[in-house]
């Protein structure tokens, strides 16, 4: 089943102040949920489903908005349900019209949401996030022109510089350059050095401490020879 689009009723109740009343509507994110084009996203969003009978999912506006808060603000799961409860800005962005003293969804459902939704998805917020910076003015269209990206973490095709291979890799580089300038060697120890490496790594993985400083030595000889 589809979620429901969330629409503003604009109803009033009795017994409850609607959240745009009691906040300032100046806010950031009061400002940015104003700019957001929701039903953007709900039209991208919304084709993950189909029109199986079953419970509805959670409304797109909902899901949407706490992914970008999330993001904003560098929140766990667990952190971005605490303030939701607590901040009528962030419900407010969400799409509630009345301050939620409970949530009004369960905190695996976040998960799941980014999950059905995949990268491509998620894509969309980014993409709507950076038109509407432009919408109001907050960034140019020239400041997307350059990214930068902080790889600290990211995998490379980098080896452990462990001694041992650092050694290993050194012969291999000696034994390359000596046969480009014609120098003759007694021996590369090619198929020696690669055993004894082996060697020296179980013998390291298994904490037999004088095995392997005896295989090091025999990596350090195959090296300087």
């Amino acid at each position: 089943m589809r979620p429901k689009d969330r629409r503003e009723s604009g109803q009033n109740d009795l017994f409850k102040s609607r959240l745009d009343q009691i906040v300032d509507l100046n806010n950031a994110l009061a400002k940015l949920s104003r700019a957001i084009d929701w039903r953007f996203l709900e039209q991208r969003f919304g084709a993950v489903y189909d029109d199986d009978p079953g419970r509805p999912p959670l409304p797109t506006r909902l899901m949407a908005g706490l992914a970008i808060l999330k993001h904003m603000h560098d929140l766990s799961d667990e952190a971005l349900c605490e303030r939701w409860v607590e901040n009528p800005y962030y419900q407010l962005f969400c799409g509630e019209e009345f301050f939620q003293h409970r949530l009004v969804f369960d905190r695996s459902s976040l998960t799941r949401w980014r999950q059905r939704m995949g990268e491509d998805k998620l894509a969309a917020l980014v993409q709507e996030s950076l038109a509407t910076a432009v919408r109001i003015e907050a960034a140019r269209p020239a400041d997307f022109t350059q990214v930068i990206v902080d790889t600290t973490v990211q995998e490379k095709a980098i080896s452990f510089p462990t001694d041992a291979r650092l050694m290993h890799r050194a012969r291999e580089r000696l034994v390359r350059l000596a046969r480009t300038h014609g120098v003759r060697l007694r021996q590369s120890y090619a198929r020696v050095g690669k055993f004894v490496l082996i060697k020296h790594q179980r013998y390291a993985h298994a904490k037999q401490f004088k095995r392997d400083n005896k295989a090091l030595r025999r990596i350090r000889t195959c090296s300087a020879a």
